[in-house]
């Protein structure tokens, strides 16, 4: 099997001009997908209400469990794949390539099975309240019906990126979050189904791009190829790619954790009305935090390629280049928000007791904003090199080991005002450990290195 253009220009193109090429694709799409968050919870504010928001703001942390499941087999896979393609084992990357797909087949199975026996008992867990139980169960039952469309869409985003085909990887994002929007006034106005309209105009979205996601692999466009004697799960492959992809898992995860530690205490110190407050910012964090992701989307595959190729010039570069991008976007971030927090709350209600409320969250929540470009960008880098225990524990810092124990403790003193305040105390923590990794690293990210190269070719090959 020949690679394709997309895999070889990752280490012959000029870095600046291939991190534009890949990034800004990834950061179109993840912005598209961020205005359908955006819009769905505008619709529900303005058809529901403020309960609406927070009903699904309770189901929001299943629906970030199946999407943490999808993004480790879909980054561990990538990473491999990338690395693969770059030692010129391109049969061993298409061996991995089925394996993620005949897990993704796996986990879509539990899925659904789980959305008729357990997802009441969850949400109770997840602090459904009685006045939310009902919304909440409408939300997320369809979603856990469609976990086949979320988990296929969602894994294979990262590994058409990890073969450097950035532009239909931005596709796959566009054209769900398009037809999510013009979906949504359908579904939730017209046929008047409220958040269960939502939800089914996702699913409907997140099927018609795995359909078209799967003509893509069939149709030989792809360097990789779907061979169906070759799904059968390898445990080797299986391992690696679980290992690689588990912080992607736990940093996903600890967001699902995060959301229940917050809206439990959001109910305890405040009220529901709180719960809805903090959606809307949530809604407003996410689409301010995709930029940065996207550029780290870009990274990827240009370090995980140039690291397998042994071409580290290459690698350190790709790393200068984007830690300088993800600073500035992280202080324009910083700027925005506490400039403008009451324009951003007006978007989604005309209620003027949630747009002060929110503003006040708002500004809380990004004092430290400057400082989260470096946290993404570090995780994610040592997720591309293979190196999962650094990955692993940088994914895990700001939400599991920082904000969680903040968002418990703080409230004790600071009542509902402490689940904001500490946000930016963990952003701090956070930022100061990601330095401390990487300057303990600086001679494999900026000097040196070579025996870092070394020691990756005497680890066994997947087989």
């Amino acid at each position: 099997m020949k690679q394709s253009d997309q895999s070889m220009q990752l280490g012959t193109e000029p870095i600046p001009k291939l991190l534009r090429k890949l990034s800004i694709p990834a950061i179109i799409g993840m912005l598209v997908m961020s205005i359908y968050n955006v819009v769905d919870t505008i619709f529900i504010s303005y058809a529901v209400g403020i309960d609406g928001v927070a009903a699904v703001t309770i189901a929001f942390p299943i629906m970030l469990i199946v999407m943490a499941v999808a993004a480790a087999l879909g980054i561990g896979g990538a990473s491999l794949i990338s690395r693969r393609l770059g030692e010129q084992r391109e049969a061993e990357a298409n061996r991995v390539f089925n394996t993620v797909i005949s897990l993704v087949v796996i986990v879509s199975m539990a899925g659904v099975i789980s959305s008729f026996t357990i997802l009441e008992p969850i949400l109770r867990m997840f602090g459904a309240t009685p006045e939310l139980m009902q919304g909440a169960h409408d939300y997320i039952f369809p979603i856990m019906l469609g976990t086949v469309f979320f988990s296929f869409a969602f894994a294979t985003n990262a590994i058409i990126r990890s073969e450097g085909n950035s532009k239909f990887a931005m596709m796959t994002m566009i054209v769900p979050a398009v037809l999510n929007i013009i979906l949504d006034p359908i579904f939730i106005i017209w046929l008047d189904m409220g958040v269960q309209g939502a939800a089914i105009a996702t699913v409907l979205a997140q099927a018609s791009i795995s359909f078209i996601v799967l003509w893509y692999f069939l149709s030989g466009k792809s360097s990789l190829l779907i061979v169906v004697k070759e799904m059968l799960p390898r445990w080797s492959i299986t391992k690696e790619v679980v290992v690689i992809g588990m912080p992607a898992f736990v940093r996903q995860v600890a967001g699902s954790v995060m959301m229940v530690a917050i809206n439990s205490m959001l109910i305890i110190h405040g009220s529901e009305f709180y719960v809805g407050v903090f959606g809307i910012v949530q809604r407003v964090s996410m689409f301010a935090l995709m930029p940065m992701m996207g550029i780290l989307q870009g990274m990827q595959p240009i370090v995980g390629y140039n690291f397998g190729a042994k071409q580290l010039e290459r690698m350190r570069e790709t790393i200068l280049v984007g830690f300088k991008v993800v600073t500035v976007f992280s202080i324009a971030v910083f700027i925005i928000m506490m400039a403008f927090p009451n324009v951003l709350m007006r978007v989604f209600t005309a209620d003027t007791a949630v747009i002060e409320t929110g503003s006040i969250g708002m500004r809380i929540i990004f004092a430290c904003a400057f400082l989260i470009g470096a946290q993404v960008v570090s995780g994610g880098l040592y997720q591309a090199l293979g190196k999962a225990k650094p990955a692993l524990i940088l994914s895990m810092a700001r939400q599991i080991l920082f904000l969680v124990p903040l968002v418990l403790i703080l409230p004790q003193f600071f009542g509902v005002w402490g689940v904001f305040i500490a946000f930016p105390l963990a952003d701090i923590l956070a930022f100061a450990l990601s330095i401390f990794f990487m300057y303990k690293d600086r001679k494999l990210f900026f000097t040196g290195g070579e025996e870092e190269i070394a020691f990756e070719n005497k680890q066994p090959a997947s087989s």
